[in-house]
């Protein structure tokens, strides 16, 4: 079957886990199913991308779109126009869009993947007229498509909730943690990566953009609580977005300033390293489609802090601690907790972590999306 794949939305570096999402879905769809023919339909800033990340693969095409998705008003007529013309001439048989929105109209079947309804429930996140396109196009997108992707049970509901859809015209794709965050490097370029980043001595360690919703400020104030008591700096991981103000505003008020650490981009090699050496990861996002960041960590053996809330549960299950209340001292009383774990029992938390991590694949996810794509 030749399964067109809409790409045009991936610009690497800028759209979060929405392109590990992508990237690994496709290389496990291509590795474990070569009966499918995937057919990237690309653009300028990812064509050399997917080259570089699935050329490998016999089962897989690529088709550039002449464009720059950076201009979204251009990327969004494109992908209506242009997209189902070339989806013809590339005689697909079935269209996936992975990034929320799909065209209105093609010849071929459609399946559409929508990881979340974040910017229904956080509409700080976006502008307003941004909001309305994006609802406008995710609504008409997904009573088009015969089939939805998305990364949770409770992502199921939201959809259901905020469009109209049928349950059963949902199918629920988890992510998973890739084996490199299992295994942990040696010691020797774990202290070089750390000298690299300027990462010195204990540290907490958040990974979250800076939008409104991922509650950054809180963190800050939570560490701040704690900064007499633990000696331990705070890594924050992410590009300023939206919230950033709200974030210099906390940090201007902490006296442990200068143990803040910010790195707005790292390798993957970098934050595989990075979450392995935390002595706490805290993730305080208010909403999460899925929470990949969480597993992720979980997957290093390393103890994570995180909001019961969306779907995060779903994700850490028993095996990471929760805040109960989103005020800096119920934060701030779970990660004094955690830091405080001797070696055993540390060792307990984390082998429960990894074991709950390693329930989730992406040879199931592309399982998962392979009948969903059939089955369309």
């Amino acid at each position: 079957m030749r399964v067109g794949v809409n790409t045009l939305f991936l610009i690497p570096g800028e759209v979060g886990g929405s392109e590990t999402y992508l990237v690994e879905s496709l290389r496990a769809l291509a590795q474990c199913d070569p009966a499918l023919t995937l057919v990237l339909f690309t653009q300028h800033e990812n064509d050399a991308y997917w080259r570089e990340r699935l050329g490998c693969f016999p089962n897989v095409e690529r088709v550039p779109l002449r464009f720059r998705a950076a201009h979204r008003a251009v990327r969004i007529l494109c992908e209506q126009i242009q997209l189902p013309a070339a989806a013809r001439r590339a005689r697909v048989e079935v269209l996936w869009s992975p990034g929320y929105t799909a065209p209105f109209w093609a010849r071929c079947p459609q399946v559409v993947s929508i990881l979340d309804m974040q910017y229904r429930r956080h509409p700080e996140d976006l502008a307003w007229l941004a909001r309305l396109v994006t609802h406008g196009l995710i609504v008409a997108g997904s009573r088009r498509c015969r089939r939805v992707l998305t990364l949770s049970e409770f992502s199921r509901r939201e959809i259901m909730r905020h469009t109209g859809l049928a349950s059963e015209k949902i199918t629920v794709t988890p992510l998973a943690a890739a084996p490199d965050f299992f295994a942990k490097p040696p010691e020797a370029v774990r202290a070089a990566v750390r000298r690299r980043l300027g990462v010195t001595g204990p540290y907490l360690l958040c990974v979250a953009n800076t939008y409104p919703h991922k509650n950054v400020p809180r963190l800050v104030a939570a560490f701040g609580l704690l900064a007499a008591e633990f000696p331990h700096q705070l890594v924050l991981v992410g590009q300023p977005r939206r919230g950033e103000a709200a974030v210099q505003a906390a940090l201007v008020g902490l006296a442990a300033r200068d143990r803040v650490h910010r790195l707005e981009r790292v390798t993957r090699d970098d934050l595989v390293v990075l979450y392995q050496d935390a002595a706490l990861f805290v993730f305080p996002s208010l909403y999460e489609g899925f929470g990949l960041p969480v597993l992720e960590s979980m997957a290093a053996g390393t103890p994570v802090v995180a909001w019961r809330q969306a779907a995060i549960p779903e994700v850490g299950g028993d095996a990471i601690a929760y805040a109960e209340r989103d005020d800096a001292a119920a934060w701030a009383a779970q990660m004094r907790a955690l830091l405080r774990l001797d070696a055993g029992a540390r060792a307990a938390w984390s082998a429960r972590a990894q074991a709950r991590a390693r329930s989730f694949s992406w040879d199931r996810t592309a399982a998962a999306i392979a009948g969903a794509l059939r089955g369309a």
